[in-house]
C-alpha cells in the first residue's frame, strides 16, 4: 500500500521525467534521421563518421574538454585538501560558489574586457615597456576562462570526499610515521577518488558542448562539436544534422559516465 501511494505522489515527478527529459531526446533521435529536405535517411550519421572535418571537429572537442577537465583537476584537488584545513571552510567555500550565482554571459563579457589590448593586463605590461600582447581570441584564452568557471563544479565533489575522510584515517598515519606528503598519497588519495570522479563528470561532460566561450573567447578559432550544433540549427538550418551531432554528444557523455563510474570507492563516511 506503501508502495503504491509512494509512486502516485511521484506522478509529477514522472511527469515531469517524460515531457522535458525522455521527450526531447526521442525527439532528437528522431529528427536526426531527417535530412535537410525532410526526407528520412541514414546519410546524415554516414556523413558524420565519413567527413574528416566531423571526425577532427570531434576529436578537437574531446581534447579541449580534456584540457579543461585537468587544467581544473590539478588546481581544484590540492585547493580542496587545504581547504579542509582551514578553520573558516565554509566561508572559503562561499567565496568558491558565489562567481557560480552570476550569469555566465557577464562573467565571459568580464574577461573580454580583462583580457583586452586596453585591459589591465595589457596594460600592466605595457606600463613595464613591453608590447601589448593578444591575449584574446587564442586557446589559452579559453581554456583559462573554461577552467575558471568550471572549477568550482570539480573543487566541491572533491572537497566533500576529502572532508569526509574520518579524521582517525588520518591520525592513524601520522601515528605510523607517515609524512603528510605519504598520508595523503596513500589515504587521502585513494579515498577521495569517487569525488574525483563526480568532478570529472561534472567538468569534461559539460566542455565536450561549449559553444558561447568558442565564440566571444575563442574567437571560433576553437571549434567543437557544440559550435557545430548551434551552426546547424541556428545558420544553415540543417536540424537533421545537428540532432545527429546532438546524438553522438549524448552518446559520448553516456560512454564517459560510464567510464568514470563509481567503483564502491570506501571514501569517507563521517568525521569521526
Amino acid at each position: 500500500m506503501n508502495t503504491k501511494k509512494h509512486h502516485l505522489l511521484a506522478i509529477p515527478y514522472y511527469l515531469w521525467i517524460i515531457l522535458f527529459v525522455i521527450a526531447p531526446i526521442l525527439l532528437l533521435l528522431y529528427r536526426s534521421f531527417f535530412n535537410i529536405a525532410g526526407q528520412f535517411t541514414f546519410d546524415n550519421y554516414i556523413h558524420y563518421f565519413t567527413n574528416r572535418n566531423y571526425l577532427v571537429m570531434t576529436a578537437s572537442s574531446f581534447l579541449y574538454a580534456f584540457l579543461v577537465t585537468l587544467v581544473t583537476l590539478v588546481i581544484a584537488y590540492p585547493m580542496a585538501y587545504f581547504l579542509t584545513k582551514t578553520k573558516r571552510k565554509d566561508l572559503w567555500l562561499l567565496l568558491i560558489i558565489l562567481p557560480t550565482w552570476i550569469n555566465l554571459l557577464l562573467k565571459i563579457y568580464a574577461f573580454i574586457g580583462i583580457l583586452s589590448q586596453t585591459g589591465p593586463i595589457n596594460s600592466f605590461l605595457t606600463n613595464l615597456g613591453f608590447e601589448s600582447q593578444q591575449l584574446l581570441f587564442t586557446n589559452i584564452a579559453f581554456l583559462l576562462v573554461a577552467a575558471y568557471i568550471e572549477l568550482p563544479f570539480m573543487l566541491l565533489p572533491i572537497f566533500n570526499s576529502i572532508d569526509e575522510i574520518p579524521h582517525s584515517l588520518i591520525e592513524a598515519s601520522t601515528d605510523l610515521g607517515s609524512s603528510e606528503w605519504v598520508t595523503v598519497r596513500r589515504v587521502v588519495m585513494p579515498l577521495s577518488m569517487r569525488g574525483v570522479r563526480s568532478g570529472v563528470q561534472a567538468v569534461f561532460i559539460p566542455s565536450l558542448s561549449l559553444f558561447m566561450l568558442t565564440r566571444l573567447i575563442g574567437g571560433n578559432r576553437v571549434i567543437t562539436l557544440g559550435t557545430a550544433v548551434e551552426q546547424h540549427f541556428l545558420v544553415t538550418q540543417n536540424w537533421g544534422m545537428g540532432a545527429t551531432i546532438g546524438v553522438v554528444l549524448m552518446v559520448s557523455m553516456v560512454l564517459v559516465m560510464f567510464l568514470t563510474r563509481s567503483r564502491n570507492d570506501q571514501g569517507g563516511a563521517s568525521n569521526d
